[in-house]
């Protein structure tokens, strides 16, 4: 099985299993042993020398009207006997394009052999649009350079996105505040301006993906109430750590990871109940930590990835 990504990425190697900057893109590629491609290297040079490949799995970028998706489409075609999206962002992101773009983009899946997206409530909306199989390819955490990192445990909760609809970060922070403690929020593509000046609210810098892994296991509570459901890794990297994770419904990760934490979108009132109860009552704490670390053995693990990826693999 003979496997590359086209992505906007710049590298063409294969990436390392101790690559510092592991984000599930790249964690996707170490499982697959794929090779990678840049789109903007694939416009610029022959391609009639890449060779023929089983499947290429295509990540189109955000900001789409940078490339040529036309001369790309007909470039991925002619590598792969299969031809696949991986789904970027949440499921209606393509609707801010402009006019054309949304065009580009809809005739680009209209072109694939199957569709690969990020939740199972994806499923139905892109195989609505287009009726091509589609399945679900869940985000994944390769552990070789984390596998040692402990969580500390500080006291303090950390709330997974900015203060933008994007991210929810205001829920998260209405959340927290229960919690009687500066609060932490990591720096994030869409973090708006004057946020650092928020009471009580103290910001991470960027940072790669090791280095947050070490970052975030000196917490012991997620607060993650994001609107945005997309790859869920902020959830996934909570119970990789044990660390209880609050957040709403639609998201794989939070709810196949954090059951007992998951609310509906927008009930607050839940919210606050359930970060008070994780305050208070140690045993509670305790539950949903054990429980986020034994449902991450069992559903997150690479050996489950690779037993799910093989599924899809053998009906594609």
């Amino acid at each position: 099985m003979k496997i590359c990504f086209v992505s906007e990425n710049g590298h063409l190697e294969k990436i390392p299993r101790n690559f510092e900057n592991t984000r599930t893109e790249f964690a996707w590629q170490i499982a697959l042993s794929a090779d990678h491609f840049p789109i903007q290297y694939i416009l610029s040079k022959p391609y009639k020398g890449i060779s023929q490949y089983d499947l290429v799995i295509v990540i189109l970028p955000k900001k789409l009207e940078r490339f040529n998706t036309n001369g790309l489409l007909d470039i991925v075609k002619s590598i792969g006997k299969k031809t696949t999206v991986m789904q970027e962002g949440p499921a209606w992101y393509y609707q801010d394009y402009d006019y054309t773009n949304q065009v580009n983009y809809i005739n680009f899946l209209s072109q694939m052999d199957f569709l690969l997206v990020h939740n199972k409530s994806d499923i139905p909306y892109f195989k609505g649009l287009f009726n091509k199989p589609t399945y679900n390819l869940q985000s994944l955490m390769i552990e070789d350079t984390v596998k040692n990192i402990k969580n500390n445990n500080s006291g303090h909760p950390i709330i997974g996105g900015n203060f933008c609809s994007w991210y929810g970060g205001v829920d998260s922070y209405f959340v927290a505040r229960n919690f009687n403690k500066e609060i932490y929020a990591p720096s994030m593509g869409r973090k708006i301006a004057n946020e650092e000046q928020i009471p009580n609210l103290k910001h991470l810098p960027y940072m790669q993906w090791t280095q947050w892994i070490h970052t975030l296991s000196q917490f012991n509570i997620g607060i993650h109430l994001m609107r945005t459901h997309a790859a869920g890794t902020f959830a996934l990297n909570c119970a990789y750590l044990g660390i209880p994770c609050i957040g709403y419904k639609g998201l794989d990760t939070q709810q196949t990871l954090h059951p007992t934490l998951t609310v509906d979108i927008g009930d607050i009132v839940k919210a606050n109940e359930l970060a008070i109860k994780l305050r208070d009552d140690k045993s509670f704490y305790n539950s949903c930590s054990d429980e986020s670390k034994e449902l991450y053995q069992i559903h997150y693990k690479e050996e489950e990835w690779l037993y799910k990826w093989n599924i899809i693999y053998e009906q594609i």
